[in-house]
Parts: structure tokens; C-alpha cells; sequence
């Protein structure tokens, strides 16, 4: 059982770290599972924003196995008078020279002779550090990376238009799940897309909010997926220590919107010899207007 001090919000986060114990203790899925985060069990924790969730917790996570299967290894060690360096735990296998025990052998065995089977661990992200009236410092531990090509149609007497085509390739490091990031990828490109094109904050007057609820806000839909959506991912291990090699990949990706963006502004610009100076977001009356704009040149 994992207690951790992330929250799962759909990003995968629990998966992910289920996955990060099975692999440091060498277990089976299957045995592991996570528990909702409550700070009576898991004091000091830090948001789960900036994708730091997999990051953070996935190291503490990596921490704590790491100090239980040096328990373990010590009582293997001694129980059948082998190294604790020639031992391995893999896959619910635990196998030494002359030696093969399932998981729960040793557990049970562990457990018999009054081994503590539990162990908590901490993680900070390390050599980071930022003043802020200087400009200096490091503010990051590492960089992700990304690229998107977009196609889009434009429709010149409404100013309407549509993604027709996207293919992106996004930097990952050694995904810890190439399917939840992949997803990620997915969603965060549709988000940076809606808030560039369709998301348009519109105030008063009197200073108030009016776009404010669904029927005056527009959030992009299903339908607002390109319906060719190719994502690959660029596994490059991470130069980084980070848990796995990986890289935090819910955010990021959102930048890559700004590709949707720029291709209804190149398409505008194919309407006339005049630069679009189109403003984000490029809702259908902004398109609209750029196009005259360019055409009336």
C-alpha cells in the first residue's frame, strides 16, 4: 500500500507510482496499489501542480522501496547465507546463487522474524534555486521539449475554422507510462488549442466577467479534436536523476497549441499580401476581421 502526497485529478499519477514500487521492489503489479492522499499519513506535502506529481512523489515512492529491499536483501542475506549485492528482486522473483524465493516467501519469511515491512521516504527536487531580482540562477532541474505541425481550414466569409490535422512529437525522457503519456500529449495540446482560438475573456463596462459560464465561454469539445491526431513520444532517457529517466509531461505539452494558433494566421495570411496581426484568441469574429484586414489592403 502506497501512501502518498500526490492527487489523482485523471493524469495517470496513481498508475504511474504503482508502477515506480512494482519496479523498485521487484513485485507484480498486481500487489501494489495507492491510496488517496491524506496528510494525517502523509504530512509536508507539496502541490500537485507544475507537473511535479510523477516527479516528486514517484522518487519518494523510489526511496522508500529502496530502503525496504535493503531490509529485505540484509535478511535474505542472512537467512541463506548468500551477499546481499548477489541478490535480486524481479518481476516477484528473488534469486541469488543457488536461490529462487517468490515475493511472498520472503515477505512472509520477513515478516516471521519481526522485519519492519513498512518505510517512508522524502524527496525535494534538487539544485534548483532562483533569485528572482537578479534574474539568475536555476529555476528548473531539467527542460522537456517539443514540436507540432498543424494544419487548419479557414472559412474567409465567417471566419470560422478547424483543425484538421495535427502531428506532434514530445519530449518525454523514459516515459513511465508511454500510454498515460501519450494521453496527456493528446489533451493538453486540445487545451493549449482551445485557449488560443476559442477561450475569450470579455469584461464590461462595469469591470465584471461576462463570459462566465459554458454558454459564453467556449472550452474546446470533442469535436474540437483534430480527427487526424498522430503523437509520438521522444524517449530519450533523461540526463537528469529523476524517477526512471522520465520527464513531467502534464503541462508542457499545452504550449504546443500555440501551433494551431499559428497556422490559422498563416492561413490568413494567404488572403492578402498584408501581415494578419491576428490576436489570440483567434475566435471566428477575430479571424473574420483579419481577413479583411489583409484583403481590403
Amino acid at each position: 500500500l502506497i501512501n502518498h502526497g500526490g492527487t489523482e485529478m485523471g493524469q495517470g499519477l496513481f498508475q504511474k507510482l504503482t508502477q515506480v514500487a512494482a519496479r523498485s521492489l521487484g513485485a507484480q503489479q498486481a500487489v501494489i496499489r495507492a491510496s488517496a492522499t491524506d496528510t494525517s499519513k502523509v504530512p509536508n506535502t507539496s502541490a500537485t501542480a507544475a507537473s511535479s506529481g510523477a516527479d516528486l512523489n514517484g522518487m519518494a515512492v523510489q526511496a522508500a522501496c529502496d530502503t525496504l529491499i535493503g531490509r529485505l536483501k540484509d535478511h535474505v542475506a542472512a537467512q541463506h547465507g548468500v551477499k546481499p549485492e548477489e541478490i535480486t528482486f524481479a518481476e516477484g522473483q528473488i534469486t541469488a546463487p543457488g536461490l529462487v524465493l517468490t515475493w511472498q516467501e520472503v515477505i512472509a519469511s520477513a515478516y516471521e522474524a519481526r522485519i519492519s515491512l513498512s518505510a517512508t521516504g522524502f524527496y525535494k527536487t534538487p539544485e534548483i534555486a532562483w533569485d528572482r531580482i537578479k534574474g539568475a540562477g536555476r529555476p528548473f532541474l531539467y527542460f522537456a521539449y517539443g514540436a507540432a505541425v498543424t494544419e487548419v481550414v479557414i472559412d474567409t466569409l465567417t471566419g470560422e475554422n478547424r483543425i484538421l490535422r495535427c502531428d506532434v512529437l514530445h519530449d518525454t525522457g523514459t516515459s513511465l507510462n508511454p500510454v498515460l503519456d501519450i494521453g496527456q500529449v493528446e489533451g493538453a495540446y486540445v487545451q493549449g488549442a482551445g485557449w488560443l482560438t476559442t477561450e475569450e475573456l470579455v469584461w464590461n463596462a462595469k469591470g465584471h466577467l461576462t463570459t462566465h459560464a459554458p454558454s459564453t465561454y467556449k472550452i474546446p469539445a470533442v469535436s474540437d479534436r483534430p480527427p487526424i491526431f498522430n503523437v509520438d513520444l521522444w524517449t530519450v532517457p533523461n540526463a537528469e536523476d529523476t524517477v526512471g529517466k522520465s520527464k513531467a509531461v502534464g503541462e508542457p505539452p499545452f504550449n504546443l497549441g500555440i501551433s494551431a494558433f499559428m497556422a490559422i494566421s498563416h492561413a490568413i495570411s494567404a488572403c492578402g499580401p498584408a501581415y494578419p496581426a491576428l490576436n489570440a484568441p483567434a475566435t471566428a469574429e477575430r479571424v473574420l476581421m483579419a481577413v479583411q484586414r489583409v484583403q481590403d489592403v
